[in-house]
């Protein structure tokens, strides 16, 4: 016989070579594999959040007057704070030479009643620091981080 004769015998459907066709793909699967792995380990980064640097505080002070508060039992809290702003506020607020408009303390105001209204006037003069942290958290958020420091200028009750 000669040697065309001896090759391969056809497949079912009619394909010769099927283990060649086989062996092509599985090789090409792995070099895709290996190149994702690849992409994967080289362009993905260490994972790790980039941190925002530390505020700073800012040129920009607000004091805002004492407001008397009810609280429970006929007490009432005579309340007075200063907010320091950021150097991030005093960059897009008045481009850095704190010529920009002067913030809005009514928003910390707004919150402070919300928050110490009806209080007990045992809770005001005892978790005085919780009661503070509170609100501090509070104005922060209220005015999207541009709230450096919060200082109390006026703390009564009776």
């Amino acid at each position: 016989m000669s040697k065309k004769k001896q090759e391969e015998p056809e497949d079912a459907d009619g394909a010769k070579g099927g283990g060649k066709k086989k062996l092509l793909i599985m090789g090409l699967v792995a070099v895709l594999a290996i190149g994702a792995a690849a992409y994967f380990f080289v362009f993905s980064g260490s994972g790790e959040a980039v941190a925002e640097p530390a505020p700073e505080a800012g040129s920009v002070v607000l004091p805002v007057e004492s407001v008397a508060i009810n609280l429970a039992g006929g007490s009432y809290l005579k309340l007075g704070f200063t907010l320091q702003f950021s150097l991030a506020y005093d960059e897009h607020a008045g481009g850095g030479h704190g010529g920009g408009a002067t913030p809005d303390g009514s928003k910390a105001m707004d919150i402070a009643i919300s928050q110490f209204s009806g209080a007990a006037l045992s809770d005001v003069q005892t978790n005085r620091e919780a009661m503070k942290a509170a609100f501090e958290a509070a104005v922060v958020e209220a005015y999207h981080g541009d709230v450096y420091e919060l200082w109390y200028t006026e703390y009564v009750t009776q």
